[in-house]
């Protein structure tokens, strides 16, 4: 059995996914961004990969390191470093 708190968290981790979904798809001019998909084979470069990184920082105020961008592989590794850094930054928040 889940608590409110973690059903709520479940559904708010569900949302980020989607957004970056989206966000994915808009820079990438693509309809879909199925799961398990790499970028690469949805055609998506090195160019664009680095415009969908600063998309990213843009609309999470985070920062994602060039040694890191060899992670940011998929929608599934995307969304785990965006929420490990957002994580991260709620935690130093909540620290302060």
């Amino acid at each position: 059995m889940t608590s409110g708190a973690e059903e709520r968290s479940d559904m708010s981790n569900e949302i980020l996914k989607e957004e970056l979904r989206a966000l994915v798809a808009d820079v990438a001019e693509k309809d879909e961004i199925p799961d398990g998909a790499t970028f690469k084979e949805l055609g998506i470069d090195s160019m664009m990969g680095v415009e969908i990184v600063a998309a990213v920082e843009r609309q999470y105020h985070i920062k994602i390191e060039d040694d890191e961008l060899a992670e940011f592989q998929d929608l599934e590794s995307a969304y785990a470093m965006v929420l490990k850094k957002l994580e991260a930054k709620s935690a130093t928040a909540a620290a302060e």
